[in-house]
């Protein structure tokens, strides 16, 4: 179709808007379906100048009427050419350096941007124009490239069909579990959380979808009330179990230590101990990168955790298993949401230290990989994800101001300096010579811990007891002794 045939269409349906020119960015599927409906809805007003993709091999093609112009670092060029004022990223499985790259480009040649769901947000596998949005931050650091649909299966097999429960359920985590568990067919899914507010936001999201027909069975439970959790097991009685019911806050968790202990240890010994007399099949403890050589309170609770599972995989004959990952975009109390708030406000923006880096991963795709990891839980094994590279917080920032439409040099990054429990960098996941791999490419077996669990579950009374007297100090000095690799990191 050429633009004359295309703006007399839009002519005929009365419409009277300005005609844009777009470029599509991938030449694939992803490039094929977003043309095919950009090609019947003159009423969008968006005409295809022509493709762009970094396959030499399909440079000059005639793909429906429009040609493949070239690569992407001619962008500038065409974009001049054809007097385009948009671009549209359809590479539907494009990595974040990928789309870093891309964005930088467009922008720099003054061109709005926008992309197609990223391939956790379509599970059902389809690119429509509608679906088309703008440029987010889990699109320039979340995203990542390897084969959702292979082992898709394989997974949905351990969980169709069954009772499952998840903790957390109204968290960032928890949330996302159910929603994906849901198009899983499950026999039905409890959504367990003390938070009332939460559980309703998620159980009316999930009838909202009610196409799945999974029944979803909403409950209000504090996971340190024991003999709560044991009616509920009684009622429900789920054969898997997702535990990510927890405190995370690292600098909230300094300060409120004995909360930490009780809702993160007692709250993980009462889920665990309850599931194995339950019977349960599964169960898979939702873990940290924190838990590593943990230098906070919040990252030893998670590490004891992990203990106080493996323990419990000793004795019984369900089937335990634990999951580290580090941050999630987009994730209730993240950095990110507080990052925006303050360039809004047209800064400052507040960094703890230049060099700070972290691990990141969308929300949707670490939940995939817990699913993924779910599956393979035997005796307690850790299992950690490979989150990619860690990304420097500033850079991360300097992305935020570039997507709000501002310039860095207009706003302020104030460094605040590290806070208490705070690390500069996190541990690192994967390590090629002591992690095992798995059948699924991003999931990896961590090795056996070092320590003694069995000293540190000979402490598991004392520091409960000392949580209970509201005694932080000697919580803290217990943590020391417990044999975890509890330590201060020197933020001098």
């Amino acid at each position: 179709m050429t633009f004359e045939d295309y703006a007399q269409g839009k002519l005929q349906n009365g419409a009277k808007d300005e005609i844009k020119n777009v470029l599509l960015i991938g030449a694939g599927d992803g490039g094929n379906a977003v043309l095919k409906e950009l090609q019947h809805r003159s009423d969008l007003g968006l005409f295809v100048a022509g493709f762009v993709d970094d396959d030499p091999g399909k440079k000059g093609k005639n793909i429906q009427g429009v040609k493949v112009l070239g690569d992407t670092s001619r962008i500038p060029e065409f974009a001049q050419a054809f007097g385009v004022t948009e671009a549209i990223i359809t590479i539907v499985n494009a990595s974040s350096k990928d789309i870093r790259r891309i964005v930088e480009i467009c922008q720099g040649s003054g061109l709005k941007v926008k992309i197609v769901p990223g391939i956790f947000e379509m599970l059902d596998d389809k690119v429509q124009i509608t679906r088309v949005r703008q440029i987010n931050i889990d699109d320039l650091l979340g995203r990542s490239v390897f084969n959702l649909a292979g082992h898709l299966p394989e997974v949905t097999k351990v969980y169709g069909g069954k009772r499952i429960l998840v903790t957390g359920a109204g968290g960032s985590i928890g949330s996302e579990l159910c929603r994906q568990l849901a198009t899983m067919k499950p026999a039905e899914i409890v959504l367990l959380d003390k938070d009332e507010n939460s559980i309703f936001e998620i159980d009316n999201d999930l009838r909202d979808h009610a196409e799945t027909g999974v029944p979803i069975r909403p409950v209000i439970a504090n996971i340190k009330n024991g003999d709560r959790l044991k009616l509920v097991f009684a009622k429900y009685r789920p054969e898997i179990v997702f535990h990510a019911a927890a405190h995370k806050h690292v600098p909230l968790m300094e300060l409120n230590v004995s909360e930490a202990i009780l809702n993160n240890v007692l709250g993980t010994i009462n889920v665990v101990e309850t599931a194995a007399a339950a019977g349960v099949e599964r169960v898979i403890f939702i873990s940290t990168d924190k838990a590593a050589n943990p230098t906070s309170v919040m990252g030893a609770t998670k590490k004891l955790g992990e203990i106080v599972v493996q323990n419990c995989a000793k004795r019984n004959g369900t089937k335990f298993s634990c999951v580290r990952f580090g941050n999630v975009l987009g994730s209730r109390g993240s950095a990110v949401p507080l990052f925006r708030r303050q360039i809004e406000r047209g800064g400052p923006v507040t960094v703890t230290h230049p060099e700070m880096r972290r691990y990141f991963m969308s929300i949707a795709e670490a939940v995939h990989l817990i699913i993924q990891s779910g599956t393979l839980g035997e005796k307690g094994e850790i299992f950690v994800l490979d989150m990619g590279e860690p990304i420097r917080i500033i850079d991360m920032v300097k992305s935020l101001i570039r997507l709000s439409g501002q310039r860095e040099e207009d706003i302020e990054i104030r460094y605040v300096g590290i806070r208490p429990g705070e690390k500069l960098y996190e541990e690192i996941l994967i390590d090629e010579e002591r992690t095992r791999s798995t059948k699924f490419e991003k999931v990896f077996i961590a090795p056996p811990m070092e320590n003694s669990n069995g000293k540190a579950m000979r402490y598991i009374q004392d520091i409960l007891n000392a949580a209970g007297e509201g005694d932080a100090e000697k919580i803290v000095a217990i943590l020391s002794d417990m044999g975890i690799g509890f330590h201060r990191e020197d933020r001098a």
